[in-house]
């Protein structure tokens, strides 16, 4: 991968293996989730909005601060994102 991004990011896979093109996805919502500003900026960078957009809508996880930033900042609503509308596999046992 030729990207500036550090390799703690990608803590589950091999990095050797990661391709920008094939792992888009993946890497965006890394970078998203745990990245630095100077990371977020590479990215924003190497790949188009759409298809910084359409990666995010597509993730599974995306912790409160992150998903707050992007509904603000791709200007979307939780109804388009995969992590807040798929259901819970193990539901909780008391309401909330």
């Amino acid at each position: 991968m030729q990207l500036p991004l550090r390799p703690e990011l990608f803590w589950d896979v091999d990095i050797n293996t990661l391709d920008e093109q094939t792992h888009k996805n993946y890497i965006i919502q890394q970078v998203f989730n745990y990245g630095e500003i100077s990371e977020f900026n590479a990215i924003m960078h190497y790949y188009n909005r759409d298809t910084i957009k359409n990666a995010i809508c597509k993730a599974g996880y995306l912790d409160p601060k992150t998903l707050a930033f992007v509904l603000t900042f791709f200007n979307l609503h939780k109804n388009q994102l995969l992590c807040c509308t798929r259901n819970q596999s193990h539901p909780t046992h008391w309401n909330s």
